[in-house]
């Protein structure tokens, strides 16, 4: 069986473990700990370093920087890693860093997530599955993001916020609390401005239970009840309604606080 087509431009080390069916382009380098499945492609320029694994059919676009170490002042050399699962598109000048030892010591990225260009993930942060990064947006360390979020255009994610599934943050704002899910949010600081309707539409969602997601977000936004509260309300709603079950349990588990 052949291996790996790689550009005998590219600088790939020995210790590096490429499917055979995996493509890299000119220039590029690949790391000695770097581990890359089947059917992936890594463009022109494109540097992959550190304790990095990629799973299948991930495409690298030219001059991206994945698995590089941490921009933290206490990293201290550790053999910390990051982790990519399958069908991400990873555009050009992306920037994927690897974990801290002080956290999880890994960098975590699902699968079929779409990355544009210049957009940043920082050590520690970890990313579901099916989420959009428009260009330029940035993740602090420490920042989980959740399934089919979207991240418009220069959107900043504060250190340890959450962004959760189904939510949209429109282009430009600045997010220095949790995003719960379904919700979408806009501003610097970033401030609730309805729920996520024609997102969850596109994924299959019934409309029982988008209304059911709208009665939720109108009892914790507008309502005007305490958090509490609000949050009382949800919890009786969920045992009928599987999305808004997650929503409240997003709020039990909030350490800064959400958007209000």
């Amino acid at each position: 069986m052949s291996g790996p087509r790689i550009h005998p431009t590219a600088i790939v080390s020995p210790g590096a473990e490429l499917d055979s069916t995996v493509e890299v382009g000119p220039y590029a380098v690949i790391g000695p700990e770097v581990r890359i499945g089947a059917h992936s492609t890594v463009g022109p320029h494109a540097v992959l370093q550190g304790r990095t694994t990629l799973g299948a059919r991930n495409r690298v676009f030219q001059f991206a920087s994945v698995g590089e170490i941490p921009q933290d002042r206490k990293y201290g050399g550790e053999p910390t890693a990051t982790e990519i699962g399958d069908d991400n598109v990873i555009r050009e000048f992306v920037t994927i860093h690897a974990g801290t030892a002080q956290d999880r010591g890994t960098t975590t990225i699902g699968d079929r997530n779409l990355l544009l260009a210049y957009s940043h993930i920082a050590h520690d942060c970890v990313l579901g599955n099916d989420a959009t990064f428009s260009n330029n947006a940035q993740l602090a360390g420490h920042v989980i993001v959740g399934d089919h979020a979207v991240l418009g255009g220069f959107v900043g994610v504060h250190q340890f916020c959450r962004i959760g599934a189904h939510a949209m943050v429109a282009a430009g704002s600045i997010v220095l609390q949790d995003v719960p899910p379904f919700v979408m949010a806009a501003g610097y600081p970033a401030k609730p401005r309805g729920i996520n309707s024609e997102g969850l539409r596109r994924r299959g969602f019934a409309p029982d239970e988008i209304a059911a997601i709208r009665r939720a977000y109108k009892a914790l936004y507008r309502s005007k009840l305490p958090l509490e509260e609000a949050r009382g309300v949800l919890r009786a709603e969920a045992s009928s309604a599987r999305s808004v079950g997650l929503l409240s349990e997003f709020l039990d588990t909030t350490q800064r606080g959400i958007i209000r």
